[in-house]
């Protein structure tokens, strides 16, 4: 596919969007992330317009369809982190096509104007996209740690410092 990836940020009017992207990917990948696809259909648009000003939300288009989304929170954190990803997904029907470099491309990008330098994610340990994390600079921090939102279950800390 020769499909021009476009990358944006979403802003306060754009909450439906968010809410329909949180609802294809807890769906698709329910194992991987954080978040429960009912509790998430019960949010009001109060709710998404609350979870939308927490995080910068980023979001991949190919052709006027939304692809992809991951969201960054400015803080500090472990290993030096200024900010914390989360939430990444991809349209199985998009994934290999390089979506995610177009995203880690923005992210990168604006990292000096954002305070994005010290990148730092947790990935579920079974998760087969640590490798592609590890494709873009990421590395494996510390132990697994367990999941508050699924306990019984390990994550590592990965962090990429540009």
């Amino acid at each position: 596919m020769n499909s021009h990836v476009v990358i944006s940020e979403l802003q306060p009017k754009d909450w439906q969007r968010l809410r329909d992207l949180r609802y294809a990917a807890l769906a698709e990948s329910p194992a991987n992330l954080a978040g429960n696809l009912e509790d998430e259909k019960n949010f009001t648009e109060e709710k998404w317009l609350e979870i939308l000003n927490k995080v910068t939300w980023v979001v991949a288009t190919i052709d006027g369809k939304d692809v992809g989304l991951i969201n960054v929170e400015n803080l500090k954190g472990d290993f030096g982190a200024t900010c914390w990803l989360g939430g990444l997904w991809l349209d199985p029907n998009y994934r290999g096509q390089g979506v995610a470099r177009a995203i880690f491309d923005y992210l990168d990008a604006n990292a000096e104007r954002k305070d994005w330098k010290v990148q730092g994610l947790g990935v579920m340990e079974n998760n087969p996209a640590i490798k592609t994390f590890e494709k873009f600079g990421f590395v494996k921090m510390g132990e697994p740690q367990e999941s508050r939102g699924k306990p019984g279950h390990y994550y590592y800390r990965m962090i990429k410092a540009l």
